[in-house]
């Protein structure tokens, strides 16, 4: 591959959007990088690279507006002869491609979800079979995402991850428990395993929903001291997973379980395959089977036809779930989509006032929920020195989403990447205050 530039090639990656495409990254980066090549994270200035590959995200309008702004960005530096090349790839990629090729045609080469290999070889690196399992994590270290299955054969009307990802396709139990043996033996503490579906996994090629068994296999990694779960259904969700979370005490007592919204009439049209009865009966299982498990679940507010009602409905069942963590946000209409055959019929400003109503909420929620746990004590893991604090999360807190545990680094050391207990002193809505029991100065 010719460029301008007479320094060797550089190969900057950029990701954009969830986990999934961090996943994708670090797979990527691992590959370039046993093909000599060499290659960097979201690097900036005199680090950044000749090349650049950027990680897209096409989910919803404002992660699609922050993938082309990215893209644009990269070609001005490109047009400015700053850096030579410019890829792009992931699922904004593999939705648009037409649309993009025509709209911004100064990028190089466009690439879908599924196109590793010709992306690989226009980089004039090989794609390596025997590779499977090993990246180049971007996490920190004592962190890692692993993602259990790709692809997703929910039919939720508002959902494009199918149209971007395709298929539900589990990675066998034996790939998995490799992958988690790699990571261990680089230092990974902990493992956040991620799908756009956990509950589905091992239909395909188990016949039968196996994440109780993969969890089973994966506790019997040495060095793997947590493991935690995201993205769960609540359609089908296989019970024998909440005891073993109950037995293995490497399991965190969490679990991230989008329910997008409460009211029938809403999940019905949102084709949830469960109603508020089933929600409410499934929730109060989980915290039955696991007691004190933290619950983070998603909402989306705005969708087609949500009125008043639908959203007092909502509103009222957040306030008695007390959930531990909740996101919420705005309907976005997306082509191609069963919900876009409906009317977008909420007003904008409606959909932000609910957000910030249902986000008021859960602040309050939070605040309490955080108060009791002042004077108690956790374990805790430290994943980086930020300013004046090392900052760490407890067994209920994932990345980035959730609750941070603040230890101020004037009065205490801990070292980044290992565990420690703590007493937590002060709480806020959504961070701890925490002293170490031990390693004090």
């Amino acid at each position: 591959m010719r460029t301008k530039s007479v320094k060797n090639n550089k190969i900057n990656v950029i990701t954009l959007g969830c986990s999934k495409n961090v996943y994708d990254s670090e797979v990527l980066m691992g590959q370039l990088k046993a093909s000599g090549k060499e290659v960097t994270h979201e690097a900036t200035g005199a680090d950044e690279g000749n090349i650049v590959v950027i990680n897209t995200c096409g989910f919803i309008n404002n992660a699609k507006e922050e993938s082309i702004n990215t893209i644009l960005e990269y070609v001005q530096k490109k047009e400015q002869g700053l850096i030579d090349k410019v890829f792009v790839t992931g699922c904004l990629s593999e939705r648009y491609k037409p649309d993009l090729e025509k709209e911004i045609p100064q990028v190089d080469q466009y690439f879908g979800t599924t196109e590793l290999p010709q992306l690989l070889k226009v980089l004039e690196a090989d794609y390596r079979h025997e590779l499977l399992g090993e990246r180049l994590t971007t996490t920190p270290k004592n962190y890692a995402y692993l993602k259990i299955a790709e692809g997703c054969d929910r039919p939720c009307s508002f959902c494009a991850i199918p149209l971007m990802r395709g298929k539900h396709v589990s990675q066998p139990i034996e790939k998995l428990v490799n992958e988690a043996e790699l990571l261990a033996a680089k230092g990974v503490k902990e493992l956040i395993l991620i799908a756009q579906d956990l509950t589905y996994y091992g239909l395909d090629i188990y016949k039968k929903r196996n994440l109780a068994e993969l969890l089973e296999a994966l506790v019997k990694v040495d060095g793997i001291e947590w493991i935690r779960l995201h993205y769960a259904f609540p359609s089908g969700f296989p019970m024998d997973v909440l005891d073993v979370m109950n037995r293995e005490p490497k399991i965190c007592h969490y679990i991230d379980i989008p329910l997008q919204h409460i009211s029938d009439s809403i999940l019905q049209s949102m084709r949830r395959g469960t109603t508020q009865e089933k929600t409410t009966k499934l929730l109060e299982n989980f915290r039955e089977k696991v007691p004190g498990m933290a619950i983070r679940t998603t909402l989306i507010v705005g969708y087609p036809g949500e009125t008043e009602a639908d959203f007092e409905c909502l509103k009222n069942w957040v306030i008695a779930m007390r959930f531990d963590r909740l996101g919420c946000f705005t309907y976005s209409h997306e082509e191609n989509t069963h919900a876009y055959q409906l009317v977008d019929d909420v007003p904008e400003e409606v959909k932000q006032d609910r957000v910030a109503q249902i986000m008021d909420i859960q602040a309050q929620i939070s605040w309490e929920l955080n108060q009791e746990k002042v004077g108690k004590t956790f374990k805790c893991i430290i994943d980086r020195k930020e300013g004046n604090y090392f900052i760490g999360r407890t067994e209920f807190d994932s990345p980035d989403v959730d609750n941070e545990v603040l230890i101020d680094a004037a009065q205490f050391y801990v070292k980044t990447g290992e565990f420690v207990d703590v007493r937590v002193t002060d709480a806020t809505e959504f961070d701890l205050y925490a002293e170490p029991i031990s390693n004090s100065i």
